[in-house]
Order: C-alpha cells, then sequence, then structure tokens
C-alpha cells in the first residue's frame, strides 16, 4: 500500500513539475518581445530516492529551480558594442550638423562670398571713381561678414545642443542608477533564500546595457548578486544599493555645459567632462569641445587674415576724395572670435567715399590700392605661408568631409559587428515560438501521462480493497 501511495505522490509532483515547465513557457511566450528579456527554464533534478534492503527505489523528478539561459561573456559583448554604435551615432549626428554648416552644394557659403568680396574691388579697380562700384564693395563685405557670423553662430548652436544633451541625459544616467540600486537590493533579498532572481537580473542588464549606450562604464558583481558601476576612471555611480548622482554646472568662461561628480555632500563636486570616452554623451563630447573649437579657430584665423591684410593696404590708399584712408575694417587685436567680431569700420559704412581705390592723392582714376586688396585673395598668407584663403577654406572644408565620410563608413561596420552580437545573444537568450510550442506539446503529454499514472495506483488501490471484501 505504501508503494502505491508513492506512486501517487511521484503522479503529483510530475504533474506539478509539468505544470510549472508550462507556466514557465508561457512566461517565454508573453515576454518574446519584451527588450532585454532572457529566456528561461526549469531545470528537473532526480527526487532522493528510498533505500529498501540492496535496492535504492527512485522517487521521481522535482524542480530545482528555474533559471535564465544566457551567456555572460555574449551579454557583455553586446553590452560593449553597443556603448560603441552609441558613440559612433552620436558622433555622425553632430559632425553631420557641423558638415552641413559648410554645406556650400545648396546654399552659397562663406568661400563664394570672400570671392565676391575681392571681385568688387577688381571691380573698383576698372572703375576706381564710381559711387556705384564703391556700393558694391560695402554690400559684398557686409555679406562675407554676415556668414563669418553666421559660420559662428551655428558652430555654437552645434555646441549648445550638445549641452543639452548633457544635461537631460545626466538625468536620465542618475534615473537608471537609482534603479540599479533598487534592484540590487531586491536580488540580494530573493537570492539569499537561495532562489534565482531572473526577471530582476533581466531588468538589471537592460539598465547596465542602457547605462552603456549613453556613457562608457565599468561593472563588477559582488559575491551576494549585487553590482558596482563605476565610469571616468572613478567615479562610482552604483555602489551595492546606493546610488550617486551626476551633476551638471556651466562653465563661467566658456558656457559650456560640463558634467560633474559627487561623491557626497561631504566632497566638493569634480568635473569629468574630459574623462567621457564612449557611449552617445561620449561622441558628443568629442565633437564639440575638439572639432567645433578647431573649426571655429580656423574661422577666426581666416577673417583676422582678410581683416589685417585688406587693412594694411587700404591704410596706404586715399579715398574717393583724395583724403588719407582710415581701417578698411575695425582692427582686431586678436585673433579669438575674429569671425564674429569682424565689422566694416562705420566711417566707411556711413559713407562709401571713404573707400580708398588710389595710391596717390588727387588721383580720382588711380586703381592701385584696389589692385592690391583684390589681388590678397592670392597671396599665400595662411597655414604659415604655404596656402592661399581659398585653398585654406577648402581644405577644411574637405577635412570636415573626411572626417564625416570616415565615421559614416565605421558607424555602418560597427552596425554589422553589433547585429552579430545581438544573433549570437538571440540564439542563446532568445525565445523561439518554434522551440516554445514543441515544449508546450512536451509538457502537456508529460502532464496526461502523470494523471494516467495516478489513475492507475488508483486502480491498484481499489482492487486491493476489494481484495479485502
Amino acid at each position: 500500500m505504501a508503494k502505491i501511495g508513492s506512486m501517487m505522490d511521484m503522479g503529483k509532483r510530475s504533474m506539478m513539475n509539468s505544470q510549472t515547465a508550462l507556466q514557465t513557457v508561457a512566461h517565454n511566450i508573453a515576454n518574446r518581445t519584451t527588450e532585454g528579456y532572457t529566456r528561461q527554464r526549469v531545470d528537473q533534478v532526480t527526487n532522493v530516492p528510498i533505500q529498501e534492503g540492496r535496492l535504492q527505489i527512485g522517487q521521481g523528478a522535482r524542480a530545482a529551480q528555474i533559471s535564465r539561459i544566457n551567456n555572460s561573456f555574449v551579454d557583455s559583448q553586446v553590452q560593449k558594442e553597443s556603448s560603441q554604435m552609441s558613440y559612433l551615432n552620436s558622433q555622425t549626428e553632430h559632425i553631420g550638423q557641423v558638415e552641413q554648416v559648410f554645406n556650400e552644394q545648396q546654399n552659397k557659403g562663406l568661400n563664394q562670398y570672400i570671392s565676391d568680396f575681392f571681385n568688387s574691388f577688381r571691380e573698383l579697380s576698372n572703375n576706381p571713381e564710381s559711387v556705384t562700384t564703391r556700393t558694391m564693395v560695402k554690400e559684398s563685405t557686409i555679406a562675407m561678414i554676415k556668414d563669418f557670423k553666421r559660420i559662428n553662430t551655428e558652430l555654437g548652436k552645434v555646441q549648445a545642443g550638445v549641452d543639452d544633451k548633457i544635461r537631460s541625459q545626466a538625468e536620465e544616467i542618475n534615473g537608471m542608477a537609482q534603479e540599479v540600486a533598487t534592484l540590487n537590493d531586491k536580488i540580494v533579498q530573493v537570492e539569499l533564500q537561495g532562489i534565482p532572481a531572473n526577471d530582476q537580473r533581466d531588468r538589471r542588464d537592460l539598465l547596465v546595457k542602457k547605462l552603456n549606450e549613453k556613457i562608457d562604464i565599468k561593472v563588477a558583481e559582488g559575491d551576494k548578486g549585487a553590482i558596482t558601476i563605476s565610469t571616468a576612471g572613478d567615479a562610482i555611480l552604483v555602489s551595492g544599493f546606493d546610488a550617486m548622482k551626476l551633476r551638471t554646472y556651466r562653465d563661467g568662461n566658456t558656457g559650456r555645459m560640463n558634467l560633474f561628480y559627487q561623491q557626497s555632500e561631504d566632497h566638493p563636486p569634480v568635473e569629468i567632462t574630459n574623462r567621457i570616452r564612449g557611449g552617445d554623451l561620449g561622441g558628443a563630447i568629442q565633437v564639440r569641445d575638439q572639432l567645433v573649437p578647431q573649426m571655429k579657430r580656423k574661422m577666426d584665423e581666416l577673417a583676422l587674415h582678410i581683416q589685417e591684410e585688406v587693412n594694411k593696404a587700404h591704410l596706404n590708399g586715399f579715398d574717393r576724395l583724395g583724403r588719407e584712408a582710415s581701417f578698411f575694417f575695425e582692427p582686431l587685436s586678436t585673433a579669438e572670435d575674429a569671425s564674429s567680431h569682424l565689422n566694416l569700420s562705420q566711417m566707411i559704412n556711413d559713407d562709401v567715399n571713404r573707400i580708398a581705390s588710389a595710391a596717390q592723392p588727387g588721383s580720382p582714376g588711380d586703381n592701385t590700392v584696389a589692385n592690391v586688396i583684390s589681388m590678397v585673395q592670392y597671396k599665400e598668407l595662411m597655414d604659415n605661408g604655404t596656402s592661399t584663403m581659398d585653398d585654406f577654406y577648402k581644405s577644411q572644408v574637405g577635412q570636415i568631409g573626411v572626417i564625416a565620410s570616415r565615421a559614416i563608413k565605421s558607424k555602418e561596420a560597427q552596425e554589422g559587428i553589433l547585429q552579430q552580437a545581438n544573433n549570437l545573444r538571440e540564439s542563446i537568450s532568445g525565445v523561439s515560438l518554434d522551440e516554445e510550442a514543441t515544449k508546450m506539446i512536451e509538457y502537456q503529454k508529460a502532464f496526461d501521462a502523470s494523471a494516467r499514472l495516478i489513475k492507475t495506483a488508483d486502480e491498484m488501490f481499489d482492487t486491493v480493497l476489494n481484495l479485502k471484501r
């Protein structure tokens, strides 16, 4: 009788195992499209057997645990490649914005305005007595100055866009870090009971992946299941159940938004902007702090040389009425922000007759100075006297094109690498509906067989009871 009861117990346990497995299959199917979900399975082990004499009689199976099907190395590779993908995406996006500032295929660009400026002096040399031609010089100068200012302003807007991104993403990073700390607490509490915290670990892994996409991080897991996350070298974002916050402050000198780490209220904030090397923020900061300032410096250098050379030639001339000429442009003392501060002198702006074209007083038909100024365009003034203004500007625009092309190619190559990593993870941890449907049928059959075992044991009970009647 005891053995018949044991058969019924095994049948019951087997039915419960099949039911647990079917519930896990249903959980997998329901989370087929859940981002970051890892396929789960029921790990069954043989139950402890009983011994009768020289025999060990099996007692069926039991569900040991429900575990995730994952490969930690593959998961870390996906996180690493996702971080690099976000870096290249951000870099490509912001380089594209810089490239659009200098796009001369769709709009009239600075190079054409500079050419128009020097061409206007060539027109003046052909007709030095004309007020109309002098007016053309003034208008072409104003147009060139406006485009210098436009470039300076547009490049500033690219930097301002990155500033906004730093501020908003710092808040998102703080929110995710706090959630990771909360999940650390839950995972430790659950796993101290010997139960795998599968869904909590999935959520935490997804948050780590998203943090990696925003900023380069390092992750270390402790013995009890909690993880520590750091960024920018030694800036701890999450330590156990505690999360630290990143802060943003605007630099009073540059006007740029910078990222700071503060370990505690007792410690002063430490700037970590220059230590960010990866993720969305890393790519954006690299363009904001390196490429954009470089292009600004080049445009400032170009504006300063135009101002210096034209003023030098103009001061040696005489205007339409034979008066000694003054500055053509307002003098600039430094190259810093020269493209923003370049302006036509107020005297010439008020009276175009003050534009000088003659080298001698009382010679209204003299075009010597106008010719000298027009030839400034072809003087090798840039790059330590090795290139003209045209060559200099074209080389800068070409450099941006090369950088943009290289970034796009790197991004396309990284897309392939990330896709391979995602495919590998999906083959290990992803949910296959066909596979789950097969398992569903398998566990259903096992459930039916277990039910029949119980029914058979019940019939055996009946038989034994009828023997006693």
